[in-house]
């Protein structure tokens, strides 16, 4: 099928070529009557401008590329959101690809985005190393999400995740839990700062000895990996830090299947508060990250360095705060297997 041109346009309206380029540029030299004509004639083709010729012209796409860790986790629709709405009121559009969690698919989604030209990269929680975010800043504005850079030419906008781990763990503490453990995020971006402040806040309170860290990731299936692990060695902690939302859930079933409550037997907590964390059949205490924030912020960045490129890099950390619900409690007492919860 043969797409219609500005000529199509043009010969449609019955004026020239040059007026049809000028109404779509938005030139302010062109007079109501005929913006009007040439939109019409346009609007009845089904004519569209070409994105390419239009880049090639203005030197500029107005799209800004965006790259997704993981499109299952309920935690970068919000932040998308946040980018999105930024980018259309600045008038800009995004487009978004994903690498699935694997560095390399992801660095090829980067280079696709560059084919196209886009104005800015914004790269949530990438896979790959900083070292590469690097490397394509030198060629487009770059703004990365949820891990921590020091970048000089890469702007990030991070939340403060050992804070975010040791308010947690403050809490526990204060319902009277003293066996604290925790299910890391594997590999994943802020894996490592919530471990860190895990570890220094149980420290902090004496706790040392307590602590259990074992491996696990920000999927449900690295969640439940972490909590049959810990349920195969030693006794059971009475309560869980999980890295997410989306991994506390691979640990509500394990423990399900093994006949413990929540938070009778064991007390659990997540990190994100993700919709599915207020959900009334979860009720999951959790971190709330400012994820509409995170992604406005990030735009706004984005968009400020494509306007002035030789500004120095931003590097923003907001602040989490603790959501208290129904799956933290005083600890009970128990050997495993729990004798009250299976009676």
């Amino acid at each position: 099928m043969k797409h219609p041109t500005i000529l199509d346009v043009a010969h449609e309206a019955g004026v020239s070529k040059s007026l049809v380029s000028l109404v779509i540029r938005g030139s302010d030299r062109v007079s109501a009557s005929s913006r009007r004509t040439v939109l019409e004639a346009a609007d009845k083709l089904g004519y569209r401008p070409n994105a390419a010729a239009r880049t090639m012209v203005r030197q500029r796409s107005y799209v800004i590329g965006v790259l997704v860790s993981n499109l299952h986790n309920p935690f970068f629709a919000d932040v998308i959101d946040g980018i999105d709405m930024t980018a259309t009121d600045a008038g800009y559009r995004s487009i978004l690809t994903t690498g699935n969690r694997v560095a390399e698919r992801e660095r090829l989604a980067v280079g696709t985005l560059l084919e196209m030209r886009v104005d800015g990269l914004i790269l949530v929680s990438p896979a790959f190393h900083k070292d590469f975010a690097i490397e394509v800043s030198r060629s487009v504005p770059t703004v990365v999400i949820g891990k921590a850079t020091r970048a000089a030419s890469v702007d990030s906008v991070t939340n403060d995740d050992r804070r975010g781990a040791a308010i947690v763990v403050d809490h526990l503490v204060e319902l009277g839990h003293s066996r604290i453990a925790h299910i890391d995020g594997g590999a994943g971006a802020g894996s490592q700062p919530r471990r860190t402040g895990y570890k220094r806040s149980m420290r902090s309170h004496g706790l040392e000895t307590e602590i259990r860290s074992v491996p696990g990731g920000f999927t449900e299936e690295g969640g439940s990996t972490g909590m049959q692990n810990l349920l195969a060695k030693g006794p059971p902690p009475t309560a869980v830090f999980v890295a997410n939302d989306l991994a506390a859930i691979g640990v509500l079933k394990v423990l399900r299947s093994e006949g413990l409550s929540v938070p009778g037997d064991i007390s659990l907590v997540g990190y994100d508060n993700t919709a599915m964390a207020a959900s009334h059949r979860l009720g999951l205490t959790t971190v709330d990250q400012p994820r509409h924030d995170m992604g406005r912020t990030a735009t706004g960045l984005i968009v400020s360095r494509i306007d002035q490129e030789s500004t120095p890099a931003s590097h923003v950390v907001l602040s989490p705060k603790l959501v208290v619900r129904e799956s933290t409690a005083p600890p009970y007492s128990l050997t495993y297997p729990s004798q009250r919860s299976r009676q």
